[in-house]
């Protein structure tokens, strides 16, 4: 993919492929992600940014109350956990995956390296809750 250019006031500057809305967006999706299935395989830029959301979304989840369920609602996307259509991701996060980390004060998910990806070389991680 060629790089993008723009035509500034001192010539040509080169645009970056990723915006803060996509990135947000991608990491939104990710952490969804995450909670439903327990764990993701990205590459290790997107691991090291997506493991402090995770646990913030934890964190949120063992305080329980209701202005934190709407603090995690801004995040996580509104979509089912299971094929039953009887449980949002965000349900799943409050009522199972926040009881099992109580007595834990931190660190909630895990990157695990793996190898690089086939097609372009970007180094992949496995990133899972504890």
């Amino acid at each position: 993919m060629a790089r993008k250019s723009y035509h500034g006031k001192v010539g040509v500057k080169f645009k970056a492929p990723y915006t803060t809305s996509k990135n947000k967006s991608m990491l939104r999706n990710v952490v969804t992600d995450l909670i439903i299935h327990g764990r993701v395989e990205v590459t290790l830029s997107t691991a090291k940014e997506l493991a402090p959301l995770a646990d913030e979304m934890v964190t949120l989840a063992k305080r329980g109350d209701l202005h934190a369920r709407r603090q995690a609602a801004t995040v996580v996307r509104d979509i089912y956990a299971n094929k039953e259509q009887t449980q949002t991701a965000l349900q799943k996060l409050f009522d199972e995956i926040a009881p099992k980390y109580t007595e834990r004060n931190g660190g909630y998910a895990r990157i695990l390296k793996t190898g690089n990806r086939r097609g372009d070389n970007a180094p992949m991680a496995i990133v899972e809750l504890v």
